[in-house]
Formats: structure tokens, sequence, C-alpha cells
């Protein structure tokens, strides 16, 4: 079965393959992940006001163009001293969409003379699954010509503080600053603390957002390959 990831982002597709794979066992190889970039769909804008909102709507845009179904995730940076910002808009704090050195920066110049016990913040994600139903009939809009059978959406959370210079070469986003509170035990064990770009892949995944989110979703996956 195919099963489309509302991204152009082959690195997003690459991780969230990853944890689906992890969790879903022998299951997984029933499974082919695609994504909506390798079919050339649009990129739907994001009108919703939170996460879970954005989630569904890239996630349903793809299950009723393609008739398959898709995940989809939307995810952010919520800092506490800033009244949760810059939330969903993380991804284009500083103008232009996905420029991951400017949206650091300009995060560090206005937390700069927060004190490090203050700069206290979250990663959220919404990941959604959207399962299309019945093809419409002859005349129905050709962008959208399946309706939808069933919608899930799952939240998940990564706690930490930010630092006041990036750290690390992994990862994407503000992944350099953000020092997760849960740590690798490698990390345990040198009594030191990594950023999320630090980490091994598996070892974020065992405690990311996302990771958590996609992981809610393994229990309504394994329900369309069995």
């Amino acid at each position: 079965m195919q099963i489309v990831v509302a991204t152009h982002n082959e690195g997003k597709l690459v991780e969230i393959r990853r944890i689906l794979e992890e969790d879903l066992g022998a299951d997984a190889e029933n499974i082919e992940l695609v994504s909506a970039g390798s079919l050339h769909l649009p990129d739907p804008v994001e009108t919703g006001v939170t996460f879970q909102e954005n989630a569904l709507l890239k996630a349903r845009a793809v299950a009723i163009r393609t008739g398959l179904p898709a995940v989809a995730d939307d995810s952010g940076l919520i800092v506490d001293v800033m009244g949760n910002a810059p939330g969903i808009l993380s991804a284009r704090w500083a103008g232009a969409h996905g420029h991951d050195k400017a949206n650091n920066a300009l995060l560090l110049a206005q937390i700069e003379d927060i004190p490090d016990d203050k700069r206290t913040a979250r990663f959220r994600c919404a990941a959604a699954l959207v399962v299309p139903g019945e093809r419409k009939a002859d005349g129905a809009d050709d962008d959208k010509p399946y309706t939808i059978a069933s919608e899930t959406v799952e939240v998940g959370e990564m706690p930490g503080v930010l630092l006041r210079a990036p750290r690390g070469a992994n990862g994407f986003g503000y992944d350099p600053l953000f020092v997760p509170n849960d740590q690798p035990q490698r990390a345990v064990d040198a009594g030191e603390k990594l950023t999320s770009a630090e980490m091994e892949p598996a070892e974020k995944n065992a405690v990311s957002h996302r990771g958590k989110a996609l992981r809610a979703l393994v229990a309504s996956i394994e329900a369309l390959v069995k």
C-alpha cells in the first residue's frame, strides 16, 4: 500500500519513514511511503491557526486529490517567555519560509536578555492521517475527486531549553538551539546535554515531538494494512 506523506521536504520524509518503520515492525514491508513533492502535488496554503488544523489541511489536500491515504504533520517551536511564539509561524519567523539561519538568528536576538533559567521552550507536533473514501461522480472538481472516509490527528511535545548559540550539524530548523529535557543514555553517562542537532537520528526520534505524534498514529496506520 502506498501512503503519501504531505511534504515537499525530502529530509522530513526520511525522518518520518524512519520513525514509522521502527514502530510498524513487519507491517512496514507492506507500506511504501512517497512524498507529495515526488508526485508533483501543489503545496496547500496553511490557513489553519493551530498545528492540528494545518496538519489535517495538508493531509486532506493530498488524500482527496490522489485517492491514497495521506500523512501530514505540522510542527513548531513554542517559547514560553514569548507568549508561545513563534508557534505555527516557526518556519517563516524571519520572513522567508524555511530560512533556518535567519529564523535562528532572529529568535536569539529576541531572547538575548532572557536569563538561562527562563529560556524554556517546547516543540509541538500534530500528525494527521486522512483516509480517502469514494471517488466522486463525473463532473466533480478535478482537483478534489475523492471524498474523505476518516481523519485522525495526534499531538506530541518535546520540552527543553534554548541555548545562546547553535550547536550541532544534524537536524533542521531550530534543532541547533534546542536542548531537550530527555537525553539519550550516552549523554546521561557523559554528564552532558545534547542539542537536537547533536543527537543521532534514532536518539532524536526516541524523544522528539514528531516521533511521539507519529507513534500515536501507528495503530491507525496498521489498521489500513491488516
